[in-house]
């Protein structure tokens, strides 16, 4: 039976959240809903769901010795990766030790490095990739762009929101593209996945939430990225039955693989009924913010629900669905949102601003959601609720 006792007492439940940017401040809201104690960690102070959790902690989670003595310290029930920047190592320590990590150890350490989730997808379950090479040195990077060819995408082999991610379009561009990437890795320098280009109708993202009820799927997600990072998204994307049942197949067989209980946003990209494996993400997803407002259960109630180890029979999709996120530029910890009473007129339409404490260069600060009767229409909403938002970015 599935129990959860008094917060902050020896028969309550706590939970150490791993990042505590605004995707993770939405989880330790929900598990808040569940009476679950929420300890915050980051590498900064102040940080999204440092805001609204019982405590928090910073310090460097890439270093195993700082992860470990934290993990024991606090002795939490759940452990809960929501950022790349991570000791994975430790975690699969830990787990042998019977700590319990969402979903699992091995997931967050083969996804949390595009290297292992890559070779698992392709090499080991056989799913339909791009074609792909990892550098370690510059003569290496060199050498694998002249073996896939040229458009390419670069990436780090670590990295989120589109950082250290580029695409090289002519040869003169080698040199830049290996800087790019160097700069970018949540790690530090370090080692890159060079990926042939991919001719795509559209890519979308299935989050695929495994519980005690099986595996269930939220309608697919279509989005638009810049350099990588999300700028629009969408529910639900319009695709072929033959193209949605191979998606879903795909995302099982990846998931599976990776076992555990929680929420997976899995990257695919499509061309006709075709469907190609991008990469998973075995915690919320960023264009996933959509369902803030699209669903009965967002994927950030879904993924508490699954992890505690409660059922998900099901989820109500209330309709067509977007998001827009709000990214601001500037080098500030001053920002307002200006404009608000404008950018919430029509009906339908909501914010979420997250609370980040400063922006150094190009930086996500919100979303708007918006429903309607179609998504093209959805999507427009979002649109005219971001033409009038004013975000004045005031001087330190």
């Amino acid at each position: 039976m599935a129990k959860i006792g008094s917060v902050m007492t020896p028969v309550g439940r706590k939970a150490l959240l791993l990042g505590s940017g605004e995707l993770g401040k939405e989880v330790a809201l929900e598990l808040q809903r569940y009476n679950v104690e929420v300890v915050a960690c980051d590498r900064y102070a102040n940080a999204p769901a440092m805001q609204i959790a019982h405590r928090s902690l910073v310090f460097n989670m890439l270093d195993p010795d700082s992860l470990k003595d934290v993990i024991l310290s606090e002795r939490p029930d759940h452990i809960i990766p929501e950022v790349e920047a991570i000791a994975t190592p430790v975690l699969v320590e830990m787990e042998k030790d019977g700590f319990n990590v969402t979903p699992t150890a091995r997931a967050a350490y083969l996804t949390m490095n595009r290297e292992g989730i890559r070779r698992l997808a392709a090499e080991e379950l056989g799913i339909k990739t791009s074609r792909y090479k990892f550098a370690s040195t510059y003569d290496e990077f060199k050498a694998a762009v002249e073996e896939i060819g040229i458009p390419c995408v670069i990436k780090p082999i670590m990295s989120s929101s589109g950082h250290g991610q580029c695409t090289i379009k002519s040869a003169d561009k080698i040199e830049e593209a290996w800087h790019i990437a160097q700069e970018g890795g949540r790690a530090g320098a370090g080692r890159v996945i060079v990926e042939g280009f991919v001719d795509f109708d559209y890519e979308i993202t299935l989050l695929t939430v495994r519980s005690v009820s099986g595996t269930t799927f939220c309608e697919p997600i279509g989005h638009v990225q810049v350099e990588g990072d999300y700028r629009y998204s969408w529910q639900p994307q319009a695709m072929s039955a033959k193209a949605l049942e191979s998606a879903r197949e795909i995302a099982r067989k990846i998931t599976d693989a990776l076992g555990g209980y929680g929420i997976f946003g899995v990257e695919l990209f499509v061309k006709d009924d075709e469907v190609i494996f991008s990469e998973v993400s075995p915690r919320p997803h960023d264009t996933g913010m959509v369902t803030m407002i699209s669903q009965d259960l967002s994927e950030f109630g879904l993924h508490a629900r699954a992890l505690l180890g409660l059922p998900v029979p099901s989820i109500r999709f209330y309709g067509p669905s977007a998001s827009r996120a709000i990214v601001v530029e500037g080098d500030t910890d001053k920002i307002e949102m200006d404009n608000l009473e404008k950018v919430l007129e029509e009906p339908g339409v909501q914010i979420r601003i997250f609370g980040k404490p400063e922006v150094k260069g190009h930086r996500r600060m919100g979303v708007i959601l918006a429903t309607a009767e179609s998504t093209e229409a959805a999507i427009e909403k979002a649109k005219r609720a971001y033409n009038k938002l004013k975000v004045n970015v005031l001087d330190r």
